[in-house]
């Protein structure tokens, strides 16, 4: 049910997994990403999500992934688990056509209530690929900082898309919860 002051968010099911990996995709891949500021077409073709990994992400233990409605209509989405004394945050999609309306920050926020909430956490972690300063600088302002740690990009993994550049990488960011 549609609250009078915002979204409602809910945990996904197996009957949201099509509209989940649309809106991942819409959001990120394509040019009907450039609506949107969150693009990465620049940087990568391909897919950014599928079914499968949907799925998985839905299933696996210690883990939730995060619907957000408005209107009986899939807006946002992502993904919470729980790692220890942290929780992961990813899988992080706001539909182009409601970006830049304070729909992600509320998302963000509510993501790390419930990981407080829910399991105690006293940080959350994410990653982003380093070349996306914009993206970088938006997590910055909500207090999450960049710690230099970087993991490879999984070149030659089509599921993770096909890089348009050969300098990518995840950089670590981190936000204490307290």
């Amino acid at each position: 049910m549609e609250t009078p002051t915002g979204p409602t968010f809910r945990d996904a099911t197996d009957a949201d997994v099509d509209a989940l990996v649309a809106l991942v995709e819409s959001a990120y891949r394509g040019d009907a990403s450039r609506a949107g500021w969150t693009t990465e077409a620049d940087i990568l073709d391909g897919q950014r999500t599928d079914p499968e990994g949907v799925r998985q992400v839905i299933k696996t233990p210690d883990s939730r992934l995060l619907v957000v409605e408005r209107e009986g209509r899939i807006v946002a989405c992502c993904q919470l688990e729980h790692r220890g004394t942290h929780a992961y945050f990813g899988m992080f999609a706001v539909s182009p056509t409601v970006q830049g309306a304070g729909l992600g920050k509320a998302v963000l926020a509510e993501a790390e209530r419930l990981a407080r909430a829910d399991w105690g956490v006293t940080e959350m972690h994410m990653t982003v690929i380093s070349v996306r300063d914009d993206l970088i600088g938006w997590y910055e302002r909500r207090g999450y900082r960049r710690t230099g740690e970087t993991t490879p990009f999984p070149y030659g993994d089509e599921r993770f898309g096909i890089p348009r550049r050969p300098d990518l990488c995840f950089e670590l960011l981190v936000k204490p919860l307290v």
